[in-house]
């Protein structure tokens, strides 16, 4: 999977030099690439942007200096994102389907925005982490890298993807290690059983009350019913 970013301020993206990301980019799992829009700039000032047609508040980021900065890496295979409030929000079935492509080229807008006739020109999609406003999208184009990059084949293991949240429609299991007592509080004695579908059947138990508790909407009637049991179990053996 290749990752090519067009930016304005590629130093922005230093998180991503760390943790899993590094790993994975080292071992040539992902690709990630920085393209400053700036240096095609052809002012002798390398200025990108401009006062808006209409008038109005802020600057425009213009459309040419963007399309050479496009036309520098785009090939047969390129599909290319505009990070905007605008977009679609990124989700874990988005994010499980853009894993699939082979090149993402993602726009970094800033300022008041990008010209729309290149956006209309070079975009396939634009995607948005939520209903909010950044002042770029440096930061949205750091968290589609990170959580796309986990699916990509090689990055992580498959056990380390299939039961976290959201990938089962639920959200992950509550989660637990050493020391085995905590301020008073101790490990589910299942967990320490070593009976793997008494485990299983916990943990499916502990992810449908944590969807529950933290997001309901994601459950149907007959989860919803079920959790409320279980719940109402455990307060009674307490």
């Amino acid at each position: 999977m290749k990752f090519d970013v067009l930016t304005l301020f590629p130093e922005m993206f230093e998180p991503l030099k760390h943790s899993i990301i590094e790993r994975a980019s080292k071992q040539n799992f992902i690709d990630i690439n920085f393209i400053n829009i700036r240096d095609f700039s052809k002012d002798k000032h390398k200025k990108v942007d401009d006062t808006p047609y209409g008038g109005g508040a802020g600057m425009v980021v213009r459309a040419d200096v963007v399309y050479d900065a496009y036309q520098s890496v785009k090939d047969e295979s390129s599909k290319v994102i505009y990070l905007s409030p605008q977009g679609k929000k990124l989700n874990q079935s988005k994010v499980q389907e853009l894993s699939k492509e082979k090149h993402l080229i993602l726009l970094c807008g800033h300022y008041e925005g990008i010209d729309q006739r290149v956006l209309d020109e070079i975009v396939d999609e634009e995607i948005s982490i939520g209903d909010y406003v950044l002042t770029g999208g440096e930061l949205p184009a750091m968290v589609l890298i990170d959580s796309v990059s986990r699916y990509v084949e090689g990055v992580l293991s498959i056990d380390s993807t299939k039961e976290e949240s959201f990938s089962q429609g639920l959200l992950e299991y509550s989660q637990y290690t050493r020391p085995e007592e905590f301020l008073g509080k101790t490990v589910p004695e299942v967990l320490t059983s070593g009976n793997h579908q008494k485990i299983d059947e916990w943990r499916r138990r502990s992810s449908l009350i944590n969807t529950f508790l933290k997001r309901p909407e994601l459950l149907n009637q007959e989860d919803i019913i079920e959790a409320e049991r279980i719940i109402s179990e455990e307060k009674a053996e307490k």
